[in-house]
């Protein structure tokens, strides 16, 4: 990885210089390395460090651009840290949840912060998801969502649920909400692979499963759009923290704590049964904490 840098003095008694600057620097997306070196990755800023360079040796100040070689894995993962635009998205979903501001002002927002996301990954994704789901309720009052259908719960009453074996987070977090909320005389059946379901079975989170990952949902969320679940806020708080630790992006409440406990449980339980008979408590918990907060 090859960086461009900046080093730089400000000029002591100019303020509007130095306020000029650090607004250029910062509008760009810099990070900012130690005391007066900022950083951009190779090309990005539209040449905002040499111009900054400029200004402020036409003041007296010192000023000098390089570029630095980053090598080892280690110290290319700190560099993308200092990068991590995670928790401008996490803030900027929050928003338009809250529809804390016009969508024409939420798009402005998301794209200011995406041109200076230089390593994009879940967290943006899920803005950008989040963006286009109130634009789409703004415009529709009942809006479709294209791969989810609205299904009816009686047709999947006492069913088997086949998905894949050594279940994790969303495999068990989906039948936990299965069982308690979808079918509760739902039995499930731990495959190795697709070609080994059950007849009539109906499948869940693996390719071509009748319930899987649609868009930036993942298989608990998709469940619980699918039989209308999602306005259960204590359902869509378990879900943040299932799609966290499914695919990562924004980080969830609570989602550290469940996934530590939920290894806790993998470690000892003695089959797949067991071990979701053991998690279905904890989302149980979880369940509880939540509805309780939401009073």
């Amino acid at each position: 990885m090859t960086l461009d840098g900046l080093i730089l003095r400000l000029p002591a008694r100019n303020a509007s210089l130095r306020t000029r600057a650090w607004r250029a620097l910062r509008d760009s997306g810099c990070a900012l390395l130690r005391d007066g070196v900022y950083v951009l990755p190779k090309g990005a800023g539209n040449g905002v460090l040499d111009r900054t360079a400029a200004d402020m040796r036409a003041a007296g100040g010192f000023a000098m651009t390089v570029e630095l070689g980053v090598k080892s894995a280690e110290d290319v993962a700190r560099v993308k840290a200092l990068f991590d635009r995670t928790g401008a998205y996490a803030s900027l979903v929050r928003k338009i949840a809250a529809r804390g501001a016009a969508p024409e002002r939420l798009q402005r927002a998301f794209d200011r912060l995406a041109a200076t996301d230089f390593f994009p990954g879940e967290a943006k994704r899920q803005a950008a998801a989040a963006l286009a789901e109130l634009r789409q309720k703004l415009a529709e009052p009942r809006p479709a969502r294209r791969g989810l259908q609205a299904r009816d719960p009686q047709q999947y009453r006492g069913r088997v649920w086949a998905t894949r074996k050594d279940p994790w987070v969303d495999r068990l977090a989906s039948g936990w909400l299965i069982k308690r909320f979808i079918d509760r005389d739902a039995r499930f059946a731990w495959i190795e692979s697709p070609r080994t379901r059950p007849k009539r079975a109906v499948g869940f989170d693996y390719d071509g499963a009748e319930f899987t990952h649609v868009g930036d949902r993942v298989t608990f969320e998709v469940l619980a759009a699918s039989f209308g679940l999602e306005g259960d806020p204590a359902i869509v708080a378990i879900g943040r923290a299932v799609h966290f630790l499914d695919v990562g992006g924004i980080p969830a409440p609570d989602a550290k704590g469940l996934e530590t406990v939920l290894r806790g449980i993998k470690e000892k339980a003695r089959g797949d049964d067991a071990l979701l008979l053991e998690a279905m408590r904890i989302f149980d918990l979880f369940y509880s904490a939540y509805s309780k907060r939401a009073e």
